[in-house]
């Protein structure tokens, strides 16, 4: 089955044919750095963390590029979402920069996100910006109005393709103040004057000044992937103005089409006051931020919340979807320990051999659910079906041979490891898996030992020791049994 992917733009399922073969380009809108990041950005990067990874797993190079703003991401009163901050914090605008940004990208590594490829600054890149605004007023697509310049969006016909939104439609002063200086209302800036007091300025043919929001995705994109490039991705919540705006700028300056495939992420929601699903954003103040979550939850249940509703559907956080990602997350966990546990001590000999057919079915299954629109809801079903068959086996006194096992755990390695991120792989989860299963084996023999002699106090310290690693014990007719996190 070939890769089919929802193109927003077009809204429809079509086949993902790259420009090029083997090779793809794809830019995916960076957070704000102003905030520490929260569950909204959790789920956005780790969709297209999982769409990175598939589409790696199925041969692609890929060129993965998602931008830092850190400059001209301005609120509905025109301020710097950037200036506001370190005004409240009286630092320098860069030092806000640089603590957030870090404490982003230890958020991501944290929750198993892949790096991107590159990760440009808007601040590093205001000369390509202001050569891209230079074009557009010289095809007469921009205008200066006392320095500041604007895109006039009446003089491109496609402006609105995306959104599917009219000029007349669409509400004056989104995402900045109205001034009198546009030609119409819905204009956009490209770039802004700095007022005495603002600090974020640099020079320009139109005197000191900063860039708009929207230009620096488009001026990024096309030094790096070039002006046409395979996909975009963002937030379903950015596609007007700001990916709106981003693909008529590029085309009018370019002349070419922009990004060919439109991947948006649905919102993350959280119940208001009255039960009602609402957005999850810093402007609203209803977020959780991605450091408190992790306090009670692992990263890999987070995955599993993400990744427990396909990449384009709103999802409501509450702590009741928390605890089903947890308990989903723990069977397919506990499963995987189980055969890895087993691995070091396992015959030659294979009564389990047939079983290889049914993971077979397993790889199937999982590769046309991700060929799917990268349908991660149906992969994941994929590998609980695989893991009650996995759990059935190892319980049903067949002899299984070390051969199955390390097929078994291949599996879950290369699909709920590689790509869904949610198990580790063998190799990274420490050469020393036998041996911790060996220690863990030695303390239930300890323990068995003292309830034999009626020593229930040290049998209760043995077992609750072991909790608090999360080692589960299960006393059994035929012995003890132990489940880990």
């Amino acid at each position: 089955m070939s890769l089919m992917i929802y193109n927003v733009l077009g809204r429809q399922k079509v086949e993902f044919v790259p420009l090029e073969p083997e090779r793809i380009g794809m830019y995916v809108c960076g957070p704000t750095v102003q905030e520490y990041s929260h569950l909204g950005h959790a789920k956005t990067y780790i969709s297209f963390d999982v769409v990175v990874r598939w589409l790696r797993a199925s041969g692609y190079d890929v060129l993965y590029v998602q931008n830092i703003t850190d400059v001209g991401h301005l609120l509905e009163s025109g301020e710097d979402r950037i200036l506001r901050k370190a005004s409240q914090l009286q630092a320098k605008p860069m030092q806000i920069v640089e603590h957030y940004a870090r404490h982003y990208f230890q958020d991501m590594d944290t929750l198993g996100v892949q790096r991107p490829d590159i990760s440009p600054r808007a601040s590093a890149h205001v000369p390509e910006q202001i050569k891209m605004i230079q074009t557009l007023i010289e095809k007469e697509y921009a205008y200066v109005a006392n320095g500041s310049v604007y895109f006039d969006v009446t003089s491109a016909p496609g402006y609105g393709k995306l959104s599917n939104r009219r000029i007349d439609q669409q509400e004056a002063g989104t995402r900045e103040a109205i001034r009198d200086e546009k030609h119409h209302a819905e204009d956009f800036a490209l770039w802004k004057r700095a007022e005495p007091e603002h600090i974020l300025r640099w020079d320009s043919p139109w005197g000191e000044g900063f860039p708009g929001w929207h230009i620096e995705c488009s001026a990024m994109a096309k030094k790096y992937l070039g002006a046409t490039f395979d996909i975009h991705g963002g937030g379903v919540d950015n596609i007007f103005p700001h990916n709106e705006s981003e693909i008529v700028q590029s085309e009018c300056a370019n002349d070419a089409d922009f990004a060919r495939y439109w991947m948006l992420v649905g919102s993350l929601n959280v119940p208001d006051q009255f039960g009602i699903p609402t957005k999850m954003s810093k402007s609203l103040g209803n977020y959780v931020t991605i450091k408190d979550a992790l306090e009670t939850y692992r990263p890999e249940v987070i995955r599993m919340f993400v990744l427990g509703a396909h990449y384009t559907s709103p999802v409501t956080y509450s702590e009741e979807s928390m605890r089903g990602a947890q308990g989903g997350w723990e069977r397919l966990n506990n499963a995987v320990w189980l055969v890895r546990s087993q691995i070091a001590s396992a015959p030659a000999g294979d009564e389990g051999a047939a079983f290889t057919e049914r993971l077979d079915k397993a790889r199937t299954a999982f590769t046309e659910a991700m060929n799917d629109d990268f349908n991660a809801p149906l992969a994941v079903a994929a590998l609980q079906d695989l893991t009650r068959d996995v759990n059935v086996l190892l319980n049903s006194g067949t002899t299984v041979g070390v051969e199955t096992l390390k097929a078994i755990d291949g599996v879950y390695s290369d699909l709920a490891g590689g790509v869904l991120g949610i198990i580790a792989p063998q190799q990274q989860a420490g050469a020393n898996a036998a041996r911790e299963a060996g220690l863990i084996q030695m303390l239930i023999d300890l323990r068995t030992a003292a309830r034999k002699a009626k020593n229930w106090a040290e049998s209760d310290r043995i077992r609750d020791e072991l909790a608090a690693l999360g080692i589960t014990l299960e006393d059994r007719p035929d012995g003890t049994v132990w489940k880990g996190e």
